[in-house]
């Protein structure tokens, strides 16, 4: 089950809001299946062929704890991003962009 703010999580015993969010993005798959997701809903026969593979138990645990979060719901068309989904999505844009350059910096 996904932790929520105030429960302690890796790292944080105060179980700050960034704290649990980067815990819960730093599991398997999350960001993967986020990312995913950004460009519309899938099935989830789709999102697991997307996702390389993913094991089918590994994918259930990630969308649930995703889902537990209020990042992805389950629709009419699939998995889906929520609102706070897409928000977050849209902020992980620049941060991608960010770390490319980052990336070429390094060598």
């Amino acid at each position: 089950m996904a932790k929520k703010p105030g429960q302690s999580v890796r790292g944080s015993t105060t179980g700050r809001p960034i704290m649990v969010l980067l815990d819960a993005l730093g599991r398997r798959w999350a960001l993967r299946v986020l990312w995913e997701l950004s460009s519309g809903p899938s099935s989830f026969r789709d999102l697991q062929a997307r996702c390389g593979d993913v094991s089918p138990t590994s994918l259930n645990a990630r969308l649930k704890d995703l889902r537990d979060l209020q990042l992805v719901a389950l629709t009419e068309e699939g998995y889906a991003l929520t609102r706070h989904g897409r928000d977050l999505a849209a902020r992980l844009g620049p941060l991608n962009a960010w770390a490319n350059t980052w990336a070429k910096a390094l060598g």
